[in-house]
């Protein structure tokens, strides 16, 4: 059985190996973000196109299935609001702390924007919405 520490270790470890890999392959730059999303510079399409298939090929060796059955409600329109705001903001939820250590402090308003952004999710789903949460735990 593992241990919480051994478990928190090997999260640390994991954490700081992402963030090392996202930062020096150019995922902390808004340029070269903007330039992904332009499709000026295919470099990072190809790099998101690796993590797939290495994700696939580790999920096919642990035979990590998906459940068969209904997609949620809030799929579709939660990746095209992540989608947008990514274009936008120049960054996925992780990517502002990326760049924040890398001494891009414009990236604190993205990270403020995540964060009332879901404030302002939970509210509107409680007080109108009443959707299924899923596995997200919003």
């Amino acid at each position: 059985m593992r241990t919480r520490g051994a478990i928190l270790l090997a999260t640390v470890v994991t954490g700081l190996g992402l963030g090392f890999t996202v930062a020096n392959i150019g995922f902390g730059d808004y340029a070269e973000l903007n330039r992904m999303f332009t499709f000026q510079d295919p470099r990072m399409l190809l790099s998101f196109g690796g993590a797939v298939v290495i994700i696939a090929c580790v999920f096919a060796l642990l035979r990590i299935r998906r459940t068969p059955g209904r997609v949620h409600a809030g799929v579709i329109p939660g990746a095209v609001l992540f989608g947008t705001g990514w274009a936008i903001s120049g960054g996925c939820p992780a990517i502002p702390v990326v760049q924040v250590a890398g001494g891009y402090l414009p990236a604190l308003v993205t990270i403020a924007g995540v964060v009332v952004g879901i404030r302002l999710c939970r509210w509107s789903n409680g007080r109108y919405f009443h959707l299924d949460r899923g596995s997200c735990g919003l």
